[in-house]
């Protein structure tokens, strides 16, 4: 079942892109309505970081997010099996496109936007570098494989198992392939730090701050969202001041930056995700 309906996903890449984007935004409507334990994780989510928002705004936002969601799914029949001038066209690359020529050590914080593999296949298939970032195996076998195959579908991709350890990546970095981190997720509490999200205490992984000192690392940010014919990622200039000698300080510098990211179209960030999973000792977990 698994493979059928991943081949189905294949399959969109032959459909106009009107009509691949139409079926997502039902797909995401029937996601919304049916699939009530992750659409109330989603809810929960917004109502945290916008306590400002009317219920009804809560319920919009949580409704886009799913049809983002289900669109990006679909999306990547032609992204990872389509003609490759496909991704080419519809995938932009816009912003500090300057901060990724040469070989300087560089960390992409690359967070986890609903476009995010849009954004990966966009460096890795209009740019001249290498480019590697770590991923975590996935429990299914035969997702895993697809979702592997599709982000090495360039020969500049080049995903590392995070139980190879570290060592390989640093020596990527320091040989000059980039590296593009996800830190913005609640992974492994021994291996995070609270620090605010929206205001409310967030397990981060300090991994940007930490590997940029040891890598003597530049770091920039690549942004992929959702456009009306496409995905645009944004690459920022360089941070300023960062990394500094406090990894705390610069993982919620990190979060806060991420904040105004997401500011922009809130829906498309990763909400499906418990990001409040894991509390402070004393708090019990929202969801």
């Amino acid at each position: 079942m698994t493979r059928f309906l991943l081949t189905l996903v294949e399959w969109t890449r032959f459909l106009p892109f009107r009509w691949v984007r139409a079926l997502g935004a039902m797909l995401g409507w029937l996601l919304y309505a049916l699939v009530g334990s992750r659409r109330r994780v989603v809810q929960t989510n917004l109502m945290l970081c916008f306590p400002q928002w009317s219920e009804q705004e809560v319920r919009r936002q949580a409704r886009k997010t799913f049809v983002y969601f289900a669109q990006a799914w679909l999306d990547r029949g032609w992204i990872w099996h389509g003609d490759p001038e496909l991704s080419r066209r519809r995938i932009r690359l816009v912003g500090a496109l300057d901060e990724l020529n040469g070989d300087t050590p560089t960390l992409i914080f690359a967070p986890h936007f609903i476009g995010m593999d849009a954004g990966w296949i966009a460096l890795t298939q209009q740019l001249p570098r290498n480019f590697i970032t770590i991923y975590a195996a996935q429990t299914n076998a035969v997702v895993n494989d697809w979702i592997l195959r599709g982000r090495k579908r360039f020969s500049n991709g080049h995903p590392v198992d995070r139980r190879d350890g570290f060592k390989p990546v640093l020596a990527a970095i320091k040989a000059g392939s980039p590296l593009c981190l996800l830190p913005d997720m609640n992974y492994e509490p021994d291996d995070s730090v609270f620090v605010p999200f929206y205001g409310v205490p967030a397990a981060t992984m300090p991994s940007l701050s930490r590997i940029a000192r040891l890598g003597r690392a530049k770091v920039i940010a690549a942004i992929a969202r959702i456009t009306a014919d496409g995905y645009e990622i944004e690459i920022s200039p360089q941070w300023p001041d960062f990394p500094s000698k406090d990894w705390v300080a610069d993982t919620a510098l990190m979060n806060l930056r991420l904040q105004a990211y997401i500011d922009k179209d809130p829906a498309q960030y990763y909400w499906v995700h418990k990001r409040f999973k894991d509390r402070p000792a004393g708090e019990r977990p929202p969801y």
